[in-house]
């Protein structure tokens, strides 16, 4: 599945509650930082606990957007990514090593609290691909 992921200057939160009021749409998810189990790899801030770590927003029957509170100022082109979720790791591994290839890898494509595989990669097109393998 394929979905548009939108990172925000924490604004997320109140950019989802906006979107979800235009469309009539339906809040599936919200994560904040402050809900990540504690790991010395990935400190939080107090203060950037309350930002979000992940939504999703059904705007329509079949049409939905996620998002996110970057930990970094983002300016135009990189406040959009396209975030593929697969069920295969060979999938993503492949798709991923081709994208990788002359691009930047944000966050290296290996397991976390809350996928088997997640990562993020700038492809040398200047594309930002999000990766999930459930």
């Amino acid at each position: 599945m394929i979905k548009p992921y939108l990172m925000f200057n924490r604004e997320c939160d109140e950019a989802f509650k906006w979107y979800q009021k235009a469309f009539n749409g339906e809040i599936i998810a919200i994560q904040k930082y402050g809900d990540m189990p504690p790991n010395p790899d990935f400190p939080v801030a107090e203060s950037e606990k309350k930002l979000v770590l992940h939504a999703e927003l059904k705007l329509t029957e079949t049409g939905y957007i996620m998002g996110s509170d970057y930990q970094q100022e983002l300016q135009g082109a990189d406040k959009v990514c396209i975030s593929v979720e697969l069920n295969s790791e060979e999938h993503a591994m492949n798709a991923w090593n081709v994208l990788k290839d002359g691009g930047t890898v944000h966050n290296e494509l290996q397991p976390t609290f809350f996928a088997k595989l997640h990562g993020s990669v700038k492809d040398k097109f200047g594309v930002t691909w999000m990766f999930t393998v459930s």
